[in-house]
Parts: structure tokens; C-alpha cells; sequence
């Protein structure tokens, strides 16, 4: 009998790397959608690829969505800097609606695979505060896809699985290591270099390192000079 088919979001990050860990263990054929939306670190793409073929997906696909034409983030119009400080409110990084288009995407997919569930590493402890990493956006979009679409209303709807939403960054790097995710693979970097090295003063960046910090586990990061 075949395992579950699951669809994964995978940005070649941190967290979405330790959640496509997470749904092998749990026993799922592995297919891992990445989006190439116009983002300014598209670095990270290339790291989806290689954190794929590292923790074993059946398959990876890359779709694009020109959320660039949107604009209104500084992840896709690069007249807006990238903060390099907290402030309060939600950061400039905020790109609109971005996790609504990309389940809807991974909605997609998975019911052309008849895949049962969708895995998102959103996350609500260590993060930047974005609107659509709560765990209310989650439960309200698992509705949504049982409402709109053949499988949902057919009574075979697709979950959406965020296994870490209530997890602190460091909690996140320590159940990684133990499923042995080589985080050199990942980037979580807003603006890398052209030889893909992180800049160290980004949101991301600060809440990528503390996690290692805080999680007792060297960082493997390459920072620029």
C-alpha cells in the first residue's frame, strides 16, 4: 500500500526545510512546491532544489506568480529597503496576501495528486508577525479549500498541516537536527549576496541566528565579511 501524498511548501529556508523533515516522518510521499513570485533572494529557489533532493521528495516543482506586479513589499520592489532594524507594526517584508497564493497554489496541486494533506512551515512565536503565519489563517484557509474545491466538497478535503506554528525558533533547529536536516543547504537571508552569503542584519537573518544560539547548535550560516 503506498503512503499518503502530501504537498510541501518549500522555500529552501529554515522552516520550511524542517517541515518537509516533518512530513517524511510522519510517513508521506513528499512533493515539494516552491514559488518563484519575484523575490528579490532568489537564491532561495536554488536552495529548494537542493533541500528536495536532500530529505528525499518525490518530486519538485517551481510556479511563478508575479506578485512583483503587485508590489507594495520590500521582498519584491527593490526601491523599498529591507529593514535592518526591528520596528514595530508589520515590517516591510510583508509581502500581500503571499501565503493565500501560495495554498492556493499547493491546493491545486495536491488535489490533481489526490494528495490528503499540505504541509506549511508557518510559524507564530519567532517570527516577523505577518498576518498570514497565525494559526486563525491556517484553520480559516482549511475551510476555505473544503468549500472550493471538487475534492472538498466530495468529502475528501485537504489539511492543512503547520506543524511549526506554536514552536520557538531554537525548538524548530533542534527537532531539524534530529532529523538530520543539513541546514547549510537552507538560506534565510532577505538580501544575499551575489555568492549567496546572508547579510546578518536582516529579520531574518537576527531570527535564524538566535534560534542556533538559543537552540545550543553551531550556525552554519555563511555571513557576508
Amino acid at each position: 500500500m503506498s503512503a499518503p501524498r502530501a504537498v510541501v511548501l518549500l522555500s529552501g529556508g529554515l522552516d520550511s526545510a524542517t517541515t518537509l523533515a516533518i512530513a517524511r516522518a510522519d510517513g508521506r510521499d513528499c512533493y515539494a512546491l516552491s514559488v518563484d513570485y519575484g523575490q528579490r533572494h532568489r537564491v532561495e529557489l536554488d536552495a529548494a532544489r537542493r533541500v528536495a533532493a536532500s530529505l528525499g521528495a518525490i518530486e519538485q516543482r517551481t510556479m511563478r506568480v508575479d506578485t512583483a506586479g503587485i508590489g507594495g513589499s520590500a521582498l519584491t520592489d527593490p526601491l523599498i529597503p529591507v529593514p535592518e532594524t526591528p520596528a514595530a507594526g508589520i515590517p516591510t517584508t510583508y509581502v500581500p496576501a503571499r501565503n493565500s497564493v501560495f495554498l492556493a497554489l499547493a491546493l491545486g496541486w495536491a488535489e490533481v495528486l489526490g494528495a490528503t494533506e499540505i504541509y506549511i512551515g508557518v510559524n507564530a512565536i519567532d517570527y516577523s508577525g505577518y498576518p498570514d503565519c497565525r494559526p486563525e489563517f491556517i484553520a480559516a484557509f482549511e475551510r476555505l479549500a473544503r468549500l472550493a474545491t471538487k475534492a472538498g466538497v466530495e468529502g475528501r478535503g485537504v489539511r492543512i498541516c503547520a506543524p511549526l506554528i506554536a514552536l520557538s525558533k531554537a525548538e524548530i533547529i533542534r527537532r531539524g537536527v534530529a532529523l538530520r536536516v543539513d541546514y547549510r543547504l537552507t538560506t534565510s537571508c532577505y538580501q544575499p549576496d551575489a555568492a549567496g552569503r546572508a547579510c546578518g542584519r536582516c529579520d531574518s537573518c537576527r531570527l535564524r541566528h538566535a534560534g542556533f544560539e538559543a537552540a545550543g547548535v553551531a550556525d552554519p550560516t555563511q555571513y557576508q565579511a
